[in-house]
C-alpha cells in the first residue's frame, strides 16, 4: 500500500478516497505523536482545527475534532480560515498542534489533511510515517489508551482567529497602502474574509472578487489557478495591481495595472530586493525551486543576490532556508515565505508585501516586477499515467537526452510526478517560445507512449 502523505498532507476524493473514517483515524494516531510537541507540560493537549469552505469540509471537521477529543485532546474550531492562519494561530496560542482540512488549489470535490507541529511548523517526514504507522495499527484492530470521564478532550469554538489573523498581518506590513487601488481574488476559498478584510485595514481601496464561497465554487473560475478574472478586473476598475491567492490561500499571484501577470518569480526577485535595501534578506540570499525560470536566476546574480535552489515543493523550499538560516524563499507557483513573519506560504501577506513595495516606491508593479526577464517556459500537465515510474523509464530517459540536445545551453528539461495529483508536468524552457512548445510537446507525447 501507497504511503497516504504526499508532499502536503493527506489528499483524495472526499468522501471515497478521504473518508470520515479516515479523517477520525488520522487525527486519533495525530494526537498520539504529536502531542507534547508544543505547549506548556503538564496540561492537556490542545490543537487548533481549521478548514477551508469546501462542503466537504464540514463532515471532514466533525470527524477529525471527534478524533482528537476521543484522544483526549483539547480542540480550538477556528472555523473557515487559510492554512497560514491555522498555522499561525498554532504557535500563537501555544497549541500543541494544528489541523487543517484542506486541498489548497485542488478541485472542489478534493479534500485533504494538513498537521502542523508546535509553533505552526510542517511536520518533517519522520513525524508523519509516525502517524501513518499508528493509524495502521488502530485500524488492525491495535487496543490504544483511550481517555474516559474528565479525560476526554473538550471542544470551544475561536472566534476570535480571524481578528487575531489579519492584525498579525497588518502589524508585519513595513508601509501602509494608502492612496493605492488593490483587486482581490480569494478563489471563493478560506481567505475570502481575511484577505479584503486585510488591505482594506491596511490603507488600500479593495475591489472584491470571488468571495462569495458557497461550499461548492472554491477555485472555480476564480483565484492563483484561474487568472482570467482578476487580468480583466484590474484594468477594468483602473486598479494599481491586482492579487490572486488560491483555495486555502497559502500562494499568490499578481497582475500590474495593465492585467499582465506577475508569477511568483517576479514576487521573490521585488521582495528580495526590497528586503536586502530593509537588511532582512539575511545572507544576501533567495530560496527557489528548479521550476524556477532561468531569467529569475539571471535576474538575482546581476543583482548580487545568492540563490540557492531545492526540489519542487514548498517544503523543501522551508527546509533549506531553516538550515541555511535564509529569510525568503519560494515557488514559481506564488508559494512564498517569509519565514520572520510566517511558518509557510501565505498569500495574503505576500500580496501586502507586494503592494507595500509599490506603495512604498511610488513606482508601478509594472516596473518593479521588470527586474526580471521571463524566459519562455512552457508546462505540459500529462495525466492518467503511471507517475511512479518516471525515474525508471529507459524510454523517457531517452527522449529527455535528446530534449536536451535539440535545447542544448539555451534551455532545459525538467520531468517530474506531481506530489499531489495523478499526472506527469513536464517543463521546457528555451531562448525562442516555438522551440519550447514544440520539446514540450514532444516530451508530453514520449511521456504518454512511456508511461501509459
Amino acid at each position: 500500500m501507497g504511503r497516504l502523505f504526499g508532499t502536503d498532507g493527506v489528499r483524495g476524493v472526499a468522501n471515497a478516497d478521504l473518508t470520515a473514517e479516515m479523517a477520525l483515524g488520522l487525527s486519533v494516531a495525530a494526537a498520539s505523536v504529536l502531542a507534547g510537541t508544543g505547549g506548556e507540560p503538564g496540561r492537556r493537549p490542545l490543537a487548533v482545527v481549521g478548514r477551508d469552505p469546501r462542503a466537504s469540509g464540514e463532515f471532514l471537521e466533525a470527524a477529525v475534532v471527534a478524533g482528537l477529543a476521543s484522544a483526549g485532546v483539547d480542540v480550538m474550531r477556528v472555523g473557515v480560515l487559510p492554512t497560514p492562519a491555522v498555522a499561525y494561530l498554532t504557535g500563537s496560542l501555544d497549541a500543541d498542534f494544528g489541523v487543517m482540512l484542506s486541498a489548497s488549489h485542488n478541485p472542489m470535490p478534493d479534500n485533504g489533511i494538513k498537521f502542523f507541529a508546535g509553533g505552526g511548523h510542517k511536520l518533517a517526514d519522520e513525524l508523519e510515517d509516525r502517524i501513518e504507522a499508528a493509524y495502521w495499527d488502530h485500524a488492525a484492530g491495535l487496543p490504544w489508551d483511550r481517555p474516559v470521564g474528565a479525560g476526554v478532550g473538550r471542544v470551544t469554538e475561536y472566534d476570535e482567529g480571524f481578528d487575531a489573523y489579519v492584525a498579525h498581518l497588518v502589524g508585519v506590513l513595513p508601509h501602509r497602502l494608502d492612496g493605492l487601488k488593490v483587486v482581490v481574488d480569494a478563489a471563493h476559498g478560506a481567505a475570502s474574509r481575511v484577505a479584503p478584510e486585510a488591505f482594506t485595514r491596511a490603507g488600500a481601496e479593495v475591489i472584491t472578487i470571488g468571495a462569495e464561497p458557497d461550499g461548492l465554487n472554491i477555485n472555480d473560475g476564480y483565484g492563483s489557478t484561474h487568472p482570467g478574472a482578476l487580468r480583466a478586473a484590474v484594468p477594468a476598475h483602473g486598479a494599481d495591481l491586482g492579487i490572486a491567492v488560491d483555495g486555502d490561500a497559502d500562494r499568490c499571484l499578481a497582475v500590474d495595472g495593465t492585467g499582465a501577470d506577475v508569477d511568483g518569480d517576479q514576487i521573490l526577485a521585488v521582495l528580495g530586493l526590497a528586503m536586502r535595501e530593509a537588511g532582512t534578506l539575511r545572507h544576501d540570499t533567495v530560496v527557489a525551486t528548479v521550476m524556477s525560470n532561468l531569467g529569475f536566476a539571471l535576474a538575482m546574480e546581476r543583482e548580487g543576490l545568492r540563490l540557492r535552489q531545492t526540489a519542487v515543493g514548498d517544503r523543501y523550499v522551508l527546509e533549506e532556508m531553516k538550515r541555511g538560516g535564509f529569510s525568503l524563499g519560494g515557488e514559481q507557483s506564488g508559494h512564498v515565505i517569509v519565514l520572520d513573519h510566517a511558518t509557510t506560504g501565505d498569500g495574503t501577506l505576500t500580496g501586502l508585501l507586494l503592494a507595500a513595495r509599490v506603495a512604498a516606491t511610488g513606482r508601478p508593479l509594472t516596473e518593479l516586477a521588470g527586474v526580471m526577464e521571463r524566459l519562455p517556459q512552457v508546462l505540459i500537465n500529462v495525466p492518467d499515467v503511471d507517475r511512479t515510474r518516471v525515474g525508471d523509464s529507459r524510454e523517457l530517459a531517452e527522449a529527455v537526452a535528446e530534449a536536451e540536445r535539440q535545447l542544448g545551453e539555451t534551455g532545459r528539461v525538467l520531468l517530474r510526478p506531481s506530489g499531489t495529483e495523478p499526472l506527469v508536468r513536464v517543463m521546457v524552457e528555451a531562448a525562442d517560445a516555438a522551440q519550447a512548445r514544440a520539446v514540450a510537446a514532444g516530451l508530453a507525447d514520449a511521456v504518454k507512449s512511456a508511461l501509459g
